[in-house]
């Protein structure tokens, strides 16, 4: 990894767009939907998942297999993207990538939480952010939630954690500590971010997936029965959402999707707006949410092929890939139905 030089978007952009052209597209998942876990694993050891599947084959099998190679080579990828990353570049992926330790974070929080076995809790964790395997190790260690709150003192989470512990232990719901790890890590991502040509654009997708946080962590509120109010979880540096409304418009999905609409994503954002509208649950809701920001990181991507945003956009896109191969696997593993599975899928 390297922080000396200046920036080379141009070099970074035309290496990730190689590597957007080799992911799986809506016809490889029509094929996996329909596969056994092992068949799964064959089909990806003749993908960018080689290397993976074959080194992992001696130890794992079936969905296991599958999981760890998936989040292996998704730790490479990003890895790789830092390694040809030079100067300020190189600073704003690195803080981006953050999105993984926040993402482990939560992990290990919800495994404790659902007295998931340290086995599954680990397989879930994506080392591409920049937690050392040893944290991660004690974290895994852990076995009070209270735990790992003190052992991410010192980090970018732990002040907001160790004051969101309080509401976790009187509400007994996750949601004040998974607020708190989105928080800090949007916090950190915009400090000392200068919008300049190089960055407006950057800046725009950030304020676009922050509405769309806020969207998702207001709707969940309203619906954990609790007497949280969604004003007091709501994440600054959006540019569609006021505090002060969050909380009516996560009664009124109907609302929100026409916020989202009149707003400047909406002309932007096709299918996935009025895959929204449909969404009949929250996790249908939320995916559909997934699939609208994915879809506008895309367009700014396009439109502005030389900022850091194709780069940002590759990896929503990996991500998705990764969760996508994982549901059908373990949907498959669980007997489901193979439409049903492609129906719970995120494509654009």
């Amino acid at each position: 990894m390297s922080t000396a030089g200046g920036s080379n978007p141009e070099y970074v952009i035309a290496r990730v767009r190689a590597r957007r052209s080799a992911l799986f597209g809506e016809e490889d998942y029509r094929k996996l939907v329909r596969m056994s876990p092992a068949e799964i694993a064959r089909f990806m050891e003749d993908s960018e998942y080689e290397t993976e599947i074959n080194a992992l084959g001696s130890r794992f099998s079936g969905v296991d297999l599958i999981e760890y190679a998936l989040n292996q080579n998704l730790a490479k990828q990003f890895n790789d993207i830092l390694d040809w990353s030079g100067g300020r570049l190189y600073g704003l992926i690195a803080r981006y990538l953050r999105k993984f330790d926040a993402w482990n974070v939560k992990t290990i929080i919800r495994g404790l939480y659902s007295d998931t076995p340290r086995e599954e809790v680990e397989a879930d964790l994506i080392r591409a952010g920049e937690f050392s395997d040893s944290l991660i190790s004690r974290l895994l260690d852990a076995t009070e939630i209270e735990e790992v709150v003190e052992q991410l003192s010192g980090t970018v989470f732990g002040e907001g954690l160790a004051k969101a512990y309080d509401d976790f232990e009187t509400v007994g719901v996750l949601v004040p500590l998974e607020n708190a790890v989105d928080r800090a890590f949007y916090e950190q991502l915009l400090e000392g971010l200068v919008v300049s040509e190089e960055t407006e654009q950057y800046h725009e997708f950030l304020q676009a997936e922050i509405d769309f946080r806020n969207a998702r962590n207001a709707l969940r509120i309203a619906r954990s029965g609790t007497d949280l109010d969604p004003v007091d979880y709501f994440i600054e540096g959006g540019a569609l959402f006021r505090a002060g409304e969050i909380a009516s418009l996560a009664t009124s999905p109907d609302e929100l999707v026409s916020k989202i609409r009149d707003s400047r994503y909406g002309d932007r954002l096709s299918s996935a707006l009025s895959d929204l509208e449909e969404a009949d649950s929250l996790i249908g809701f939320e995916r559909a949410l997934d699939a609208a920001l994915l879809e506008y990181a895309d367009t700014l991507g396009y439109v502005f092929p030389l900022s850091v945003t194709p780069i940002v956009s590759y990896i929503l896109a990996k991500e998705r890939e990764v969760d996508n191969i994982r549901a059908i696997a373990r949907g498959r593993e669980a007997g489901l139905d193979p439409d049903a599975i492609e129906e719970e899928l995120v494509t654009i």
